[in-house]
């Protein structure tokens, strides 16, 4: 059984930003300039600290300073570097909350306590969170939406999750019913 992980992704360095050393990064936090409170953050290996100091939050990201970062040269060569912090430092989340690192990993089950698969990431394209869970015994991934008409129980504890999956779309039913589904303005993706 998988342990919860005890460093948490919070942002990613997206480039340089002028010519002082200040960074462009892409923070992963609920408030973009909320980054800047956790102290040091650190590189993916745990080797490299670095000290940010917000300057501002654009549409863009975050503008930031590192320490010890003076010069756009410097700057751009931390471009694509994941900014990670302690486990221990974040506040717990409130109830009915979840960071997603803490999602990655759990048993998704149905009701009736079967094992569907795992959820192996969080995904996000703008109309909320979607679990990612790959199905037990094969390669593929269904998307969930993480609400709680289909994700009634979450059990952090047990490492577990209840999953209501979604019915078969108005396409996929017509389909089999022998009937041609309806055209498309856009294409499919």
């Amino acid at each position: 059984m998988t342990t919860a992980p005890q460093r948490i992704l919070l942002g990613r360095i997206a480039g340089a930003h002028g010519i002082r050393g200040e960074v462009l990064i892409h923070a992963f936090t609920q408030a973009p300039e909320s980054i800047c409170a956790y102290g040091a953050l650190s590189d993916a290996s745990g080797g490299r600290a670095f000290k940010i100091r917000l300057v501002r939050v654009t549409p863009k990201g975050v503008i930031a300073r590192l320490a010890d970062i003076g010069d756009r040269t410097a700057a751009e060569a931390l471009k694509g570097v994941e900014l990670y912090v302690d486990r221990a430092r974040l506040p717990a989340a409130a109830e009915g909350e979840f960071y997603h690192a803490d999602l990655i990993g759990l048993a998704a089950l149905d009701a009736e306590g079967n094992t569907l698969g795992s959820v192996v990431a969080v995904q996000n394209y703008g109309a909320g969170d979607l679990l990612e869970i790959r199905l037990a015994g094969s390669s593929k991934t269904e998307l969930v939406p993480f609400r709680d008409a289909f994700v009634p129980e979450v059990d952090l504890a047990a490492r577990r999750l209840v999953v209501a999956l979604p019915s078969a779309s108005e396409d996929q039913a017509e389909g089999e019913a022998g009937q041609k589904p309806p055209k498309r303005s856009r294409p499919r993706r």
